[in-house]
């Protein structure tokens, strides 16, 4: 699915399906569109936008449709079967929508540099090594939902953001040392901004929390917490509370163990040097 000057994705079979059942739901329970906006807490604009496939609807909306207009579990459905954006997984576009309006998030990453803080020839180098092949528009595509991703970080000043990085996927030289320089210089400067900390997880420590593998965690506006977590070729959205209550636990303890912002830095500065 394309994306539209407007930010908004352009219209699809998919969407125009739901905004159809949103509108016929709506209108058997004799509400307007500003009525409806009112209970759910969007504008008649944007319930007008959703109903005429011309935007995606974000978790909220469709909890809120949901219960307003039924509950009867078929908006959520629909919603999991909606075209998605070009360059994002399937499984992860659900993730990517809610990160839009985050008040915090918290990741951590062992695998590589997470996706926020990755430079375009780090990120081109990693989809360089995907098997099977992308083709050169594939990469294209990846790289412009990435690049615009990114943008969260900036205009997104009152959102909390916190990465835990572990220190080998800097050492491991990800497309050569050049490549690997210019991400640790991105990653300094992306450091200095107020709302957003890198901190390093050591090679060497005996105690680890984050032995399972990444963990993603955000806050809604609404204070609801969600979390993420991917694999070889899926990702598991988690809304369950118990589950994010315990990863939210991990986070915290991965937290304590890693290096301080300062040192994070210091460490960063100095494998930088190293190369």
């Amino acid at each position: 699915m394309g994306t539209g000057s407007n930010g908004e994705p352009e219209t699809s079979d998919s969407l125009r399906t739901f905004g159809a059942v949103v509108q016929a739901l709506r209108e058997y329970h004799g509400l307007s569109r500003e009525d409806f906006g009112r209970r759910v807490g969007y504008s008649k604009h944007t319930v007008a936008s959703v109903e005429l496939g011309r935007r995606m609807p974000d978790t909220a909306f469709v909890e809120a449709a949901e219960g307003e207009l039924g509950n009867t579990g078929a908006l959520r459905r629909a919603a999991e079967h909606l075209v998605r954006q070009p360059g994002l997984a399937s499984w992860f576009q659900r993730w990517a929508a809610l990160e839009k309006t985050a008040t915090h998030l918290f990741n951590y990453e062992c695998r590589m540099i997470p996706g926020l803080l990755q430079t375009e020839s780090y990120a081109r180098q990693l989809f360089d090594d995907e098997l099977p092949p992308l083709t050169d528009a594939q990469i294209e595509a990846s790289w412009t939902a990435r690049a615009k991703r990114q943008r969260l970080l900036r205009e997104r000043p009152n959102t909390a953001f916190n990465f835990i990085i572990e220190e080998h996927a800097f050492r491991r030289s990800t497309g050569g040392s050049e490549v690997t320089r210019e991400a640790i210089d991105y990653i300094l400067e992306i450091a200095q901004l107020r709302n957003v900390e890198v901190q390093i997880m050591p090679l060497r420590q005996e105690s680890h929390a984050g032995l399972h593998g990444p963990i993603a965690l955000l806050e809604t506006p609404q204070h609801k917490w969600f979390a993420y977590s991917e694999g070889q070729e899926s990702g598991q959205f988690i809304s369950d509370v118990k589950v994010v209550s315990t990863l939210q636990s991990r986070y915290a303890r991965i937290r304590s163990q890693a290096l301080t912002l300062t040192h994070s830095v210091s460490l960063l500065q100095r494998i930088r040097g190293d190369l």
